[in-house]
């Protein structure tokens, strides 16, 4: 049970958060994962995981998930930590011998960082495991929901299947040949603007209507994935993709991941017991 290893854990956890990379952190601790499922494994060094915060946190996103697609994702494991740092040593490490990719480091931190260097979520990946990171103090349950089913669906992307992948293609296209504005998220509609700039012809593959796809296809499961486990709201704006459109994509990724019985995506669903 948790309950029998964490204690014995969090002396050694809380002599390792003075400031620690996210890297570093996962390498020592990921031998400490509690299972979860034959997928899922934890190591929570934030908050003390009662019945109720295990629940909230893990077992109800968990179990949520369709099992087709649970079944797509690696091995993972989940570390719950108070705080993320972003690391304000980019610059220094500029300065350093030139490496493949210029990326700012991230620390755990029992501390909150300064204004505009906290992150909420990280992630590693080791051989045949890949580890997620998430601050979860001053974060809404909502909001670590969110950013958890963000991780899974990008890791989704990363191994969709050639046909799940024409079918939501296919819809794109039917938009953008409609000119249909808006999108799900931030990061779908600036790959759509990039597009709609840059390319004349939106029939053609290229890379920049790829990424788009991508980013499109990550924001929507998201949603998907998150309406599955709570009751959300789609907040409306300018920038959002019409209910119509929303509703065809959502259809289409209910038909190739369906939710686990009990669950439902639409309203109507529990009307029709679905």
């Amino acid at each position: 049970m948790p309950s029998q290893r964490e204690p014995a854990a969090s002396a050694q956890v809380q002599a390792s958060l003075s400031r620690v990379s996210v890297g570093q952190f996962a390498e020592r601790f990921r031998a400490e994962v509690i299972p979860l499922s034959n997928t899922f494994s934890y190591f929570c060094a934030s908050l003390p995981m009662s019945e109720e915060v295990l629940k909230e946190y893990l077992e109800e996103p968990i179990g949520a998930l369709p099992s087709n697609l649970a079944a797509m994702l690696p091995r993972i494991s989940i570390l719950l930590v108070p705080y993320i740092e972003r690391s304000s040593e980019r610059g220094a490490l500029k300065t350093a011998r030139k490496r493949k990719s210029d990326k700012a480091v991230e620390f755990v931190v029992a501390e909150r960082p300064a204004e505009g260097q906290q992150a909420w979520g990280s992630q590693v990946s080791f051989e045949n495991e890949t580890v997620l990171v998430f601050a979860l103090k001053e974060q809404d349950v909502a909001e670590y929901h969110y950013r958890f089913y963000r991780r899974l669906a990008a890791l989704v992307a990363g191994k969709w299947p050639e046909g799940a992948a024409d079918g939501y293609r296919a819809l794109i296209r039917e938009e953008l040949t409609g000119s249909v504005h808006g999108e799900v998220d931030d990061e779908s509609w600036q790959a759509k603007q990039t597009l709609l700039r840059r390319q004349a012809n939106l029939k053609r593959d290229s890379p920049l209507f790829a990424d788009y796809v991508r980013q499109s296809f990550i924001d929507t499961l998201t949603l998907y994935l998150h309406g599955i486990c709570c009751d959300i709201d789609v907040e409306t704006g300018p920038r959002q993709l019409p209910s119509r459109y929303l509703r065809k994509r959502l259809n289409l990724l209910k038909s190739l991941y369906p939710p686990p019985a009990g669950y439902a995506v639409f309203p109507e669903d529990n009307e029709n017991g679905q």
